[in-house]
């Protein structure tokens, strides 16, 4: 069996893989590298709201204080951008979170955040699929009885809701929240972010109305993804209560969902562009923004027209947050629904994401599709679509031996003016439209993304490349 670490940590399904005895291994080979970089000292423990987390979250515990950690163990789920942030605020080495994210609930999962509280990079994960190895290999993993570890005071309570909601206080506008006196319903999709949003919003002086607001480990049978069709019933919520805003988390709360008053789901791409917008416009900022090669160019027609770079980079936030980070971006994002901004850690973030979606609202005083509106009307439009192409391992791999060399002069008549490989291959054309097919890490799967000034030429960028690479 090898365990290996994907996008964003490793995940497995319950009872198969992801097992007790698998969880002691990961945390084992987590705290040696840690022992060897760093020495020992203060971790953070979070865990979602899945069947099994906060046992496996006291397994975690006690690997690490057998190695000689302390640990900040909470008694209920926390949500994976608290438990980054709670990294600076504890002053600890870097934290260990439990959590599958929007993934089906037959699912778990495990990663290390370091101490700069952001998704780990590749060369920290592959350092400690190494030491992996080592354990599988004739390590040991130690355990300490979490009773005498905490005798031994090495177990230390996590209690962050109240501490990082003050935090956010800083982070947005709350006497305009107050002001203006919105009406949110919120669905944190029965998962670690109940309590954060709600309650924020609350003490912002928002009327709030919550969904899903309880454990549920199946997830009302579906999966804790803040999508279109996920979001149905905030939607009709929002129509039937004349709310303002229906605002969502997916199971971790490090992704967002966003619902406007008229019931129309808007996304990741828009609610990026809106942010950006308020950013700029309204809060004044400036600098760089980071975006993935996925995520929509809107964000560039914006930034461009204020004299701002746009970083471009592979998909994943571990490169959205490094840019945060050593570049001072405003705002990084991804078109999967994660979002930071400067000055707050550099790990996508659902809650500060909904409640910048708030503070915009509030300022504004108009719907979000009418602030869309404006955008459009000001900085032009481009359409975009991901299409999740499912195919059979032998095509897969052969379109993966094709893509190299994949070059064309022009798609769909439109020449092509550039071609960037940092992820899949990306065609950028004359008009403003742009391609992208990479391949899903884990699934069968190919991703096709692809904008245009207008739904019919997106099509034909569509048909042209799976004609032409025969999907």
């Amino acid at each position: 069996m090898a365990i290996k670490f994907g996008t964003d940590g490793w995940r497995a399904v319950i009872a198969d893989e992801f097992t007790f005895a698998n969880v002691r291994l990961v945390t084992q080979a987590t705290a040696n590298y840690l022992l060897r970089e760093a020495g020992s000292g203060k971790i953070i423990i979070g865990y979602d709201n899945r069947f099994l987390a906060p046992e496996f979250a006291r397994a975690v515990a006690e690997v690490l204080t057998a190695s000689g950690f302390t640990v900040y163990l909470p008694s209920r789920a926390v949500p994976t951008p608290v438990t980054a942030w709670a990294i600076k605020h504890y002053q600890a080495m870097g934290a260990l979170m439990l959590t599958a994210s929007h993934n089906p609930p037959e699912y778990c999962g495990l990663k290390f955040i370091p101490e700069y509280a952001g998704p780990a990079v590749p060369a920290i994960t592959s350092a400690i699929e190494k030491e992996i190895a080592a354990v599988i290999n004739g390590g040991e993993v130690k355990t300490l009885n979490l009773d005498e570890a905490r005798g031994r005071g090495l177990v230390r309570e996590l209690e962050p809701e109240a501490d990082y909601r003050e935090y956010l206080h800083g982070l947005i506008d709350v006497e305009a929240l107050r002001k203006a006196g919105l009406k949110v319903v919120v669905d944190p999709l029965y998962g670690a972010g109940i309590g954060y949003l709600e309650d924020f919003l609350r003490e912002a002086g928002c009327q709030v109305q919550a969904i899903h607001n309880y454990r549920d480990p199946l997830f009302g049978g579906d999966l804790p993804d803040p999508s279109a069709r996920g979001l149905e019933e905030l939607s009709r919520r929002v129509r039937e209560t004349g709310a303002h805003l229906g605002l969502a988390l997916d199971g971790d709360a490090d992704r967002f969902g966003v619902v406007d008053g008229d019931g129309t789901y808007l996304t990741a791409n828009q609610v990026l562009y809106l942010v950006l917008a308020h950013l700029i416009m309204d809060r004044h900022y400036r600098g760089p923004v980071a975006r993935t090669v996925a995520t929509t160019h809107n964000l560039d027609r914006l930034a461009r027209a204020h004299d701002l770079d746009i970083i471009e980079t592979p998909v994943g936030f571990k490169y959205i947050g490094e840019a945060l980070r050593e570049k001072g971006c405003i705002l990084g994002g991804e078109e999967s629904g994660g979002l930071s901004i400067r000055g707050h850690i550099p790990e996508k973030d659902g809650i500060l994401a909904t409640a910048l979606v708030a503070e915009l609202r509030a300022v504004r005083g108009r719907s979000l599709g009418e602030i869309l509106a404006d955008l459009h009307s000001s900085y032009g439009h481009l359409v975009n679509q991901r299409l999740d192409i499912k195919v059979d391992p032998a095509t897969k791999e052969r379109v993966l031996q094709e893509l190299p060399d994949f070059a064309p002069a022009k798609v769909a008549g439109i020449p092509v003016t550039g071609r960037l490989t940092v992820d899949g291959v990306k065609l950028t054309l004359a008009d403003g439209s742009w391609v992208l097919l990479r391949p899903s890490g884990t699934e069968p799967l190919l991703r096709l993304y692809a904008e245009a000034p207008d739904a019919g030429r997106l099509r034909l960028l569509q048909k042209e490349i799976t004609t032409a690479l025969r999907i």
